[in-house]
């Protein structure tokens, strides 16, 4: 099973080799087993890769993030048909109902509002119990909207003088460069399980290849906001995004968090959320659905 994930900030060439992915820089060369690989993110101006590589990362279901010059993700490279039950789980998921999918959407809503408390309560920050409580708040399909009254809340609790739209905060860099890599591999989970990304639960946009994908990405949202509030702790008149910060982003996968009553890491989780969707849309049931839940440690 796919556990590492592979960043690439430093000039590189990259092929493949005995099953395995080999990295080739000015100071030597490295080697990891296809088959460990979930994610490649390539943060590098100079990284070539070979045609044959990038088949294989296809045929091992390993999903290519890029980066643009602001070394911000613009893209991403996904397999298809990877998974033996391609077109039933693509007949499933065509054919579902209205119904179906508002229950499915109220509980991501849920879950991420859920989230955002624990976050928020593990930060010692005011607002804890009215976060939460808006998550009781939330109907079938959330008609009022609920998840961005509980974002407003969340947000003006969590940083002061916040602006979630300042592209020049440094916060903010942070905030898309971890999402981006959260919804690869969400992305990555929903192929490998069948599903097909553009056809979306609640998102619904006809220039969105990735729709299913931004629905399922909520509920891990506020694993990123918590690790971009322990490294951009005093430095939120800084602008720059360091590589270090993007190393940091780029390993958010590999974060824990609880699934049910399993503790996993977030890469793991992004495959039990693409299953129990599968498993939620042939069952007909919301409730089959399992996401991501934050335990996160109370600050001194």
């Amino acid at each position: 099973m796919a556990w590492k994930g592979l960043h690439l900030s430093r000039p590189a060439r990259l092929n493949t080799a005995d099953g395995q992915i080999v990295v080739s820089q000015d100071d030597g060369e490295a080697r990891l087993p296809l088959e460990d690989v979930a994610y490649v993110i390539l943060d590098a101006p100079h990284a070539t890769l070979t045609s044959t590589l990038l088949s294989a990362l296809m045929e091992n279901g390993v999903v290519v993030v890029t980066t643009d010059a602001r070394h911000t993700p613009n893209g991403l490279l996904l397999p298809f048909h990877s998974h033996h039950r391609q077109a039933g789980v693509a007949l499933v998921q065509t054919a579902l109902g209205e119904p179906l999918k508002k229950r499915c959407w109220q509980r991501i809503v849920v879950a991420k509002i859920d989230n955002q408390a624990a976050h928020l309560d593990a930060r010692n920050r005011v607002g804890v119990e009215a976060v939460r409580a808006m998550g009781g708040l939330v109907g079938s399909g959330d008609p009022d909207n609920v998840e961005a009254r509980a974002a407003r809340e969340y947000w003006s609790r969590l940083f002061d003088g916040f602006v979630r739209s300042d592209e020049s905060d440094l916060r903010n860099k942070m905030l898309n460069y971890g999402y981006a890599v959260v919804r690869a591999a969400v992305a990555r989970a929903l192929v490998a399980f069948g599903c097909l990304p553009a056809l979306g639960l609640h998102h619904e946009s006809a220039a969105n290849a990735f729709n299913l994908a931004d629905d399922i990405v909520e509920p891990f949202r506020p694993f990123v906001d918590a690790l971009v509030f322990d490294r951009a702790a005093g430095r939120e008149k800084s602008s720059e995004l360091t590589i270090e910060d993007r190393r940091a982003m780029a390993g958010i996968l590999m974060r824990d968090c609880r699934v049910a009553s399993e503790t996993v890491n977030l890469l793991v989780a992004t495959e039990k959320a693409a299953e129990s969707l599968v498993q939620a849309m042939e069952g007909k049931s919301a409730a089959l659905l399992k996401l991501p839940e934050m335990e996160a440690e109370k600050s001194p």
